[in-house]
């Protein structure tokens, strides 16, 4: 175990360069003591570590020194450092193992392409909790391809669009529109795609996108973007200009984990039984969301959303004979 903290301590310096012990030890999740002693072993061991007193001081290596543990390639390492959502790594159990994983990854670039991976990763983003309760995406590839392009590279995009119908309706014509790429989000199964329209913030349900294709202009992109600060503020801001519908829940509390995926706004457990109040956009997304979670769920209110999952169950019983 100590030995891949001190692989880990030289990674972050040679990343991070100068680096106070308090940080360290807080990227390391040991005392900072430990990472003193730890600095004097990597020095015994001959590894150039030195410190720097003074206010802006710390711990550093000597400049020159490299480590080469990987042959990964710059898009190889977008593809790892972009899979780095919170909700991945620490729903598996493996926060510590995934950090010390990236820091590697990282550090084995070369200056150039570590610049190039780590701009590319800041423009994708994976979470669990998507703009409504999304379910499967039906993005093809080609077009998917498309978009990450003009994401990665930092170009405009070309493309032509369909807007959302409500179930039953026909659905509209698609419209062409030239956007700046922002950032790509995955979020419960489907790809989004965060732009700017005229200088006005737009999001696109990739697989709503018929046809896309990069342009050679370079996009606007604003500076310092924090792709999940941006992605939660329109999703939130999306969600307040609907209605939506406030659901009432009940399942046993040891199945609680039965809703991870469902937004709850209220919850209390008493005498073994877990009550929620979800928010869903419409009835049509919150029988959508909660068809799957049946038996271990069950729907107290509204009764229009009772009503449709059983005329829903009873279909269902008559489609299997």
């Amino acid at each position: 175990m100590r030995a891949d903290r001190l692989l880990s301590l030289v990674l972050l310096l040679r990343h991070r360069g100068r680096t106070t012990a308090a940080v360290l030890a807080r990227e390391l999740e040991v005392s900072e003591r430990t990472v003193l002693r730890d600095v004097e072993a990597l020095s015994a061991a001959g590894v150039p570590v030195y410190a720097e007193r003074g206010r802006h001081g710390g711990f550093a290596l000597l400049p020159g020194f490299t480590t080469d543990l990987t042959g990964l390639t710059p898009g190889e390492a977008v593809a790892l450092l972009g899979s780095g959502a919170t909700s991945t790594p620490g729903a598996l159990g493996l926060g510590p193992e995934f950090a010390s994983a990236m820091r590697k990854i990282v550090a084995a670039l070369p200056d150039a392409a570590r610049e190039q991976a780590t701009d590319a990763a800041g423009r994708v983003l994976v979470r669990r909790g998507g703009w409504l309760r999304d379910t499967d995406d039906g993005a093809t590839t080609d077009v998917l391809t498309a978009v990450q392009r003009a994401v990665f590279g930092g170009v405009r995009l070309r493309i032509r669009y369909r807007t959302g119908t409500r179930p039953g309706a026909e659905p509209g014509p698609a419209a062409e529109r030239v956007v700046d790429p922002v950032g790509l989000v995955q979020a419960s199964g489907r790809w989004y795609l965060l732009a700017l329209r005229d200088g006005e913030d737009r999001t696109y349900r990739v697989s709503r996108i018929e046809e896309a294709a990069p342009l050679a202009e370079p996009a606007h992109r604003p500076e310092g973007v924090d792709l999940e600060e941006l992605w939660l503020r329109r999703r939130e801001d999306f969600r307040a200009r609907r209605p939506g519908v406030r659901v009432r829940l009940a399942l046993p509390a040891d199945r609680r984990d039965a809703l991870s995926a469902v937004t709850v706004d209220e919850e209390r457990t008493q005498d073994g039984t877990t009550e929620v109040v979800a928010a869903f956009g419409d009835l049509f997304h919150a029988a959508r969301a909660l068809w799957p979670l049946l038996p271990d769920v069950r729907v107290l209110d509204p009764p229009e959303l009772v009503t449709a999952l059983r005329e829903r169950a009873r279909a269902a019983v008559v489609a299997l004979g």
